[in-house]
């Protein structure tokens, strides 16, 4: 038989995420974010769940491919924009709309022949300073695309740097305004964060953010973007991803007895511990430690010792029933309604619930449940 570790994907939850989105941003139209192929979920597989979404936003050309070739006639956004003026060629192909983010892509468009103009998101560097123009020199961006045939319409954008914290987006969103006040166009500023802390009924006395587009990446994966501050269930958010497994090994410990590379563990009194086929190679974190949660039969439970590249070994004092072939949730849905968030599973590797989405190995089979996108 297959070695028993699968990871399932949920496309029930994956639409409720996206419908949470919409719900605080009634009056945006919604990127569904699908980067890094759709966050190590597989653009195919998650296609049907957010095809409610009014466009999709990514970064690759071949993912971009990918979703015309699923038949999407509606918008494809590249966060990014083109990394050479060969990709306006594709662009016009593929009628991708585009980020500019700084002179060379501008230069590139004035040298391009298209017989139809670019949809454009002029990006400003209000802050995050990673992409993006200074507000100073914005204006100026915006006056030479404006001035370029080969630009049809303008869009407004940024991306904030502090949205999940304390800091907050006050200050980016005034640098904004102040530089794009009398500007046309449509505007896209909220990512993840913002969607969920700062638009809506949540966000009361926050700065007022128009959005014609929001960006929601993160949260339509059932990870909380300000976790451990808030979880998904505060965000009424759904996990979207389980990686699961089976034990494959039992071993009675007594006290003085050790677990693993380093003896990393040693056992204080009797005890059983439980052998899971997963481990680093499948993209479990090598450097969780132990107390690391995971469920055992629905029951939690904690890891004991180093993961090693195929096998990590979880205490069984709390599930003294279980044996060879019981069920192990390493994050996601666990069986009778139990759950295991994997933003929970990540700050015990002290990383966030993105990476160890897309850190998922080639190895680990993925299929999608059983659940109607009705969830």
């Amino acid at each position: 038989m297959p070695r028993p570790i699968e990871a399932l994907i949920h496309p029930g939850a994956l639409a409720h995420n996206l419908g949470r989105a919409r719900a605080l941003a009634p009056d945006a139209r919604v990127w569904a974010v699908v980067k890094a192929n759709a966050y190590g979920h597989g653009i195919e597989r998650v296609f049907d769940a957010l095809r409610g979404a009014d466009g999709f936003a990514l970064l690759d050309l071949a993912e971009a491919e990918r979703l015309r070739a699923l038949d999407w006639r509606g918008p494809i956004l590249l966060l990014e924009g083109c990394f050479e003026p060969r990709d306006l060629e594709l662009c016009s192909r593929l009628n991708l709309w585009h980020a500019v983010h700084c002179e060379a892509q501008i230069d590139w468009l004035a040298a391009h022949k298209t017989h139809q103009p670019h949809r454009v998101f002029l990006k400003m560097n209000s802050g995050m300073n990673r992409l993006g123009f200074t507000p100073t020199a914005f204006r100026g961006a915006w006056a030479r695309l404006n001035a370029l045939p080969q630009v049809d319409e303008i869009s407004l954008m940024t991306h904030f740097s502090d949205a999940d914290g304390t800091r907050g987006i006050a200050h980016q969103v005034a640098a904004f305004e102040a530089a794009t006040h009398d500007l046309p166009g449509e505007r896209s500023l909220a990512n993840s964060a913002a969607i969920l802390r700062h638009l809506g009924a949540a966000a009361a006395g926050a700065p007022a953010l128009r959005n014609d587009w929001v960006r929601a990446g993160i949260l339509s994966y059932g990870s909380a973007p300000d976790f451990p501050e808030h979880d998904i269930a505060h965000w009424d958010l759904r996990p979207t991803m389980t990686l699961r497994s089976r034990l494959i090994g039992v071993q009675a410990l007594q006290p003085g007895d050790t677990v693993g590379y380093g003896s990393a563990f040693t056992a204080e009194q009797p005890m059983r511990i439980g052998i899971v086929a997963c481990g680093y190679a499948d993209g479990y974190p090598r450097h969780c430690a132990t107390g690391t949660p995971v469920l055992v039969e629905g029951t939690r439970t904690r890891t004991v010792g180093r993961v090693s590249m195929d096998m990590l070994a979880v205490d069984l004092t709390p599930v003294p029933g279980a044996q060879i072939g019981s069920e192990v949730t390493l994050w996601g849905e666990g069986p009778r309604g139990s759950r295991l968030p994997i933003d929970e599973v990540a700050r015990a590797a002290g990383t966030i619930g993105y990476e160890l989405m897309c850190a998922l190995a080639p190895r680990v089979p993925v299929r999608g449940d059983a659940d109607a996108l009705s969830g």
